[in-house]
């Protein structure tokens, strides 16, 4: 006999243990779905499975292909949808930054979307979602912040490709582009930007602040709220499109 917990759809979250990865879990625990948290730490993933018992945990390096066995070997029923979120060293402006960093960031936003994809593919099912987490300098560039900036903007156009390449059997691929949250990862990218320019980190931040048009950082849980809600049967329209969660932020068109 099939019980309730057996028919449960697993969401894998991958960089579940980051600061927009734990409201992830949260909303998707929220959301009735077995979760998988990827990520390479044990500690950190048994420190979040403290707080969030029903969650499963997987130790896995997305930036390795040996993650996609890892992965696949934990899940046990149909994928309801992965959620590729794993944060990208920081290497400053496009004038210094470190080559071994910017393929690096490749690697773990393109390449780990990829792993993450073929290790789930045989559980996918009409109505899933493949969601990454990119970022608001994937299409507004700068000359400060490299890595996110050419790694994000890879990251859409594999998107896009899944989404055509998966839409025959009815999965859609879709990017989430926040804009600068305040965590520990943007305190690094003020920090190279400060440095870059000789002024202070709040300097930057401040300055950050107000490129938004609202004078506001997205936050972790709105980023989370955009995950859940592209689960609604509604969002297949949204498939292959980037979902701007800037704050006013984006000049450009569209």
């Amino acid at each position: 006999m099939t019980s309730d917990a057996d028919r449960t759809e697993i969401a894998v979250v991958v960089g579940a243990t980051g600061a927009f990865g734990n409201k992830m879990v949260d909303r998707l625990v929220d959301a009735g779905l077995k979760v998988v948290a990827v990520a390479r730490s044990a500690d950190s993933l048994a420190e979040l499975q403290a707080r969030q018992p029903s969650i499963g945990v997987c130790v896995a390096d997305i930036s390795d292909d040996s993650s996609i066995a890892a992965i696949r070997e934990v899940l046990d029923r149909p994928v309801r949808a992965v959620v590729h979120g794993p944060g990208v060293g920081v290497a400053g402006g496009i004038l210094v930054a470190p080559t071994a960093t910017m393929v690096d960031a490749v690697n773990i936003k393109v390449g780990g979307l990829l792993r993450l994809t073929r290790a789930a593919d045989e559980r996918f099912v009409k109505g899933s979602r493949i969601i990454a987490i990119g970022g608001h300098y994937g299409l507004e560039p700068t000359a400060y912040a490299a890595s996110a900036g050419v790694a994000n903007a890879a990251l859409v156009n594999v998107s896009r490709q899944l989404s055509l390449a998966y839409g025959p059997r009815g999965v859609t691929a879709h990017v989430i582009a926040p804009g600068p949250a305040d965590t520990e990862r943007l305190r690094n990218v003020a920090k190279a930007r400060a440095e870059q320019r000789g002024c202070s980190v709040d300097d930057v931040l401040d300055e950050l602040k107000e490129e938004s048009s609202i004078g506001a950082f997205t936050t972790p849980e709105q980023v989370a709220w955009a995950v859940s809600m592209l689960l609604d049967p509604c969002a297949d329209a949204m498939t292959g499109s980037t979902l701007m969660l800037d704050s006013g932020r984006r000049k450009g068109l569209p």
